[in-house]
């Protein structure tokens, strides 16, 4: 197959589609497949300009000039390519190919859901309602459907008019080699690079800043946590710079010498850092599924995590759960202090019976692989693409 897959421009700050796309260009290659990437280029983007302009110029790039290009590129494609969009947030570029088979890889309808009131933890401005309008009606152009999650496709459905030709669920396969390590060494490692005492072990966070996530959440868990637990383990929590809500958060804190943020860090010290982790702490709001319970379970880490979808999707009977954070601030103490008592069960669970949920949650890990992924998603592809063609 010839395939045109349509991507995030290099000057959106992302981390997770970048790797995914990657993932679908280098895998179709090895499969022998004729592959091309489209995205815009930074030319707008490029002029200095204060942050608040940079968001515009890209737009400029995105929705101007890009268009333009792609027009002029499908000119001179053959009439039997398959055109893939990496992410459904690609919508607005949609209806250039919409004469075309097309192929649409959804990960996760927050924002759309926040634009419509749907998610109260997330307000949306106009614009931003208007740009998620914007992503939804490229969309609905669309017929073949791919999703990493139950929930993913589920909210799919929800949003589309009507139902699609295709639609199915191909979950992640993990993009680095996760897996279980000595966590005594490892701890030792660890200490000296973080400059923190983890002989005892910690508990481990690692995502950003964005509302879902609930790193603030995970800081109040630890406080009632620490007030229950036999082991004072420090929390290490893993990715973006913390915003300055979340480090009055930990400045507030009784145990704000034992929360420790550590950013920019490499895979390798990530990797290891799921190893020597006494247990993954993953309290998060919403996710289209949830990499990080995969990577921790795929490490020998136990994971405590929410039980909604698609969280309970990915740790299905290993995890450990613990309800959603409320959306009433006078009910997140109580959920704390809940949620800090299934944590201290997991913190104290015998030597053998951590040995059982590890075992178990590298059992369920092996679903999330990558060869077996790519596999499922070439054919629907050439499902896809022999329809198209009919």
């Amino acid at each position: 197959m010839h395939i045109v897959f349509f991507v995030h421009p290099d000057f959106i700050s992302s981390q997770s589609m970048p790797r995914y796309a990657k993932m679908l260009v280098e895998g179709m290659r090895e499969r022998k497949h004729t592959v091309e990437i489209w995205t815009a280029k930074q030319k707008f983007y490029k002029i200095p300009s204060p942050s608040f302009f940079k968001k515009w110029l890209g737009y400029l790039d995105q929705f101007i000039l890009f268009p333009l290009e792609v027009k002029r590129k499908l000119k001179r494609c053959s009439s039997n390519t398959l055109f893939v969009f990496a992410d459904q947030a690609l919508g607005p570029w949609m209806p250039l190919v919409s004469r075309r088979p097309f192929v649409v890889h959804c990960h996760d309808f927050l924002a759309q859901r926040s634009a419509l009131g749907k998610i109260a933890e997330n307000e949306v401005k106009f614009t931003g309602k208007l740009y998620q309008k914007m992503i939804r009606n490229g969309y609905r152009k669309g017929k073949y459907f791919i999703s990493v999650s139950r929930k993913t496709r589920q909210d799919l459905h929800e949003f589309l008019e009507k139902d699609p030709e295709v639609s199915k669920v191909v979950y992640n396969g993990l993009n680095q080699n996760f897996s279980p390590g000595d966590p005594i060494k490892v701890r030792e490692f660890l200490a000296k690079k973080f400059l923190v005492d983890l002989k005892e072990g910690y508990l481990l966070h690692v995502g950003g800043n964005q509302f879902y996530k609930n790193r603030r959440g995970v800081i109040r868990i630890y406080n009632s946590w620490r007030k229950i637990c036999k082991k004072a383990l420090p929390l290490l929590m893993i990715g973006a710079e913390p915003d300055e809500e979340l480090r009055a958060i930990r400045q507030d804190s009784p145990y704000f010498s034992s929360i420790h943020f550590h950013t920019g860090i490499s895979d390798e010290l990530l990797r290891l850092s799921y190893q020597g982790a006494t247990v993954f702490l993953f309290p998060s709001l919403e996710e289209g599924f949830g990499w990080p319970i995969a990577e921790a379970m795929a490490s020998g880490c136990p994971v405590v995590t929410t039980g909604e979808a698609p969280m309970n999707e990915v740790g299905g009977e290993v995890g450990i759960y613990i309800p959603r954070m409320p959306e009433n601030p006078k009910n997140i103490s109580g959920w704390a202090k809940y949620s800090a008592s299934i944590l201290n069960d997991v913190t104290e669970l015998t030597s053998l019976e951590r040995k059982r949920l590890i075992e178990s949650g590298l059992i369920q890990a092996k679903r999330f692989d990558t060869t077996l992924a790519l596999e499922n998603i070439e054919k629907i592809y050439k499902e896809i693409h022999q329809m198209g063609m009919a």
